[in-house]
């Protein structure tokens, strides 16, 4: 449409699809607009005379509102729009998709595990149960070199999972449950070949409480001390092996003996129903909802539709398009999940003084988003058109197959952090600003929103989903292009963030209430 997009055609504002003079004129439905202000690739332009405190409109949806009257051809962002009070009247379960055809030749090369789940990737790791015990799990890990594993061709790497907490917290409160889902689902991850807990000895989190609670006895020989089929996890204490050193030095020595039967898995084919694909997004800017974010949702239906999951989290970032969610719920309780934890952010983020809308960066305004409602009708792209199938906490592991929502954090890292925990093994990461995340155990495909930032971090990026921008690609061309990739990187092909070495500093548990 002549250098802007129009997405909606209810919307009251378009889209540049590039920078744009004031003066320059543009082609819309109903005739040509004529711009008054210079405005950036990504940002939004008034298509209609729109009054103060009228709704501003984009993707159908209300984004804010505007603080002054704004004339067709005006630059539309923080200077003349606000988020407002958005209170929307849910429909449950009134738009479920139909089913997609299904998907059956798909397949990729990966590592079936002893519980029958399929890995993509075949680490070693070393868990810290508390910040107390991180240094022994990172010294250990440090030891595990790329030439010192040159006779274990099939062993991913050495992993230290190292975090701020495991004590001052209530025992057994909700702190307490999370972190143990996320050191348990990192235990039981199908992209862990075997694992070691490291403990101090006195902490709250317990190494005895974390094996009870996440059922990490009866594991079918995985992360075991024997390789017979041994049930009980890998266990150091520091305080009953004699210190940092000593632990240090013996799980050195055990991991040693763990090497040869991790190496000795295979990959071999498997069906691609078995991905579950973690989605995710950082750094967004105005061009992601309409480029990356909406192929990757054409990548996300592919895979529902070859029997596979779909884990969309960043909870925060579905604040104002959670109405549109709610309609595609499976059933009313599905939808009753997510309103509950919508609810739940509200009151969370006011004990702290803050609101929902306080989570766009400064990075993402410069990139053309502007409240909190547009970020969100963007984010929630990425998990294409499908049912929604289910809504569950944060690190809890996903059985439901299908598109699934998780409850996180909008933190990069955090969520992740849960996400992986619940057992993604690929994750697909969109970003605009360009974010240079990666997350071992789990390859994180980078998907960028531009060609000019996809240019300029092109170590970084593995798509460039501007092309449907720069080059007149379609979305659908763009989301096959991703579909393949997830299953070329599902079968061992490394990322961008692999091929740096990245990934093994952004572990994150999310920690929630006080600390004692």
């Amino acid at each position: 449409m002549g250098g802007v997009i129009l997405i909606h055609p209810t919307d009251s504002v378009c889209v540049a699809a590039c920078d744009l003079s004031a003066g320059t004129s543009v082609d819309l439905p109903g005739g040509r607009l004529r711009l008054l202000d210079d405005v950036v690739q990504g940002h939004k332009i008034a298509r209609t005379a729109i009054r103060s405190g009228e709704p501003i409109l984009k993707w159908g949806q209300t984004i804010g509102f505007a603080t002054c009257r704004i004339d067709p051809g005006r630059w539309v962002h923080t200077q003349n729009m606000t988020t407002g009070a958005l209170r929307p009247e849910y429909e449950k379960s009134t738009a479920i998709p139909d089913d997609p055809e299904p998907l059956t030749a798909y397949t990729f090369q990966g590592y079936r595990r002893a519980d029958g789940r399929a890995g993509t990737r075949n680490y070693i790791a070393i868990i810290s149960s508390v910040n107390c015990s991180a240094s022994v799990a990172r010294r250990v890990a440090a030891r595990f070199t790329a030439e010192r594993l040159r006779d274990f061709p099939n062993v991913s790497g050495v992993l230290a999972f190292s975090h701020s907490s495991g004590c001052a917290m209530q025992f057994g409160g909700e702190h307490h449950q999370m972190l143990n889902r996320v050191l348990g689902g990192m235990a039981k991850h199908p992209n862990i070949g075997a694992y070691i807990l490291v403990g101090l000895g006195c902490e709250v989190g317990s190494i005895g409480h974390l094996i009870q609670d996440q059922g990490l006895i009866q594991i079918g020989g995985v992360g075991t001390a024997e390789s017979n089929g041994a049930s009980r996890p890998i266990v150091l204490s520091m305080q009953d092996v004699g210190g940092t050193q000593k632990t240090v030095d013996e799980a050195e020595r055990i991991v040693e003996t763990l090497l040869p039967n991790v190496d000795a898995a295979r990959r071999e084919t498997i069906p691609a129903s078995e991905i579950v694909l973690g989605l995710n997004c950082g750094g967004s800017d105005g061009n992601s909802g309409i480029t990356a974010n909406a192929a990757l949702g054409v990548a996300s239906d592919r895979l529902v539709a070859c029997g596979g999951t779909t884990i969309l989290g960043e909870t925060t970032e579905m604040y104002g398009a959670e109405q549109l969610l709610t309609r595609r719920a499976r059933t009313p309780a599905v939808a009753d999940k997510l309103i509950e934890r919508i609810r739940w952010w509200e009151w969370y983020t006011g004990i702290f003084g803050c609101t929902p809308d306080n989570n766009p960066s400064p990075g993402n305004k410069v990139g053309g988003l502007t409240t909190i409602y547009e970020k969100s009708l963007g984010a929630i792209a990425k998990a294409g058109t499908t049912a929604l199938n289910d809504v569950v906490g944060y690190a809890e592991q996903v059985r439901t197959r299908g598109f699934v929502i998780m409850d996180t954090p909008g933190m990069d890292s955090v969520s992740v952090t849960g996400i992986v925990a619940g057992g993604a093994n690929v994750m697909a990461f969109t970003t605009g600003r360009g974010s240079c995340l990666g997350f071992k155990p789990t390859p994180v495909l980078k998907i960028a929103s531009n060609t000019s930032m996809y240019e300029r971090m092109r170590d970084d990026m593995d798509v460039n989903a501007g092309k449907i921008l720069s080059e007149g690609r379609t979305v659908d061309e763009v989301g096959e292009e991703i579909f393949e990739e997830i299953l070329a990187v599902a079968s061992g092909k490394q990322t961008s963030s692999e091929q740096q070495g990245l990934g093994e500093e952004e572990f994150q548990p999310w920690i929630l209430g006080p600390v004692l």
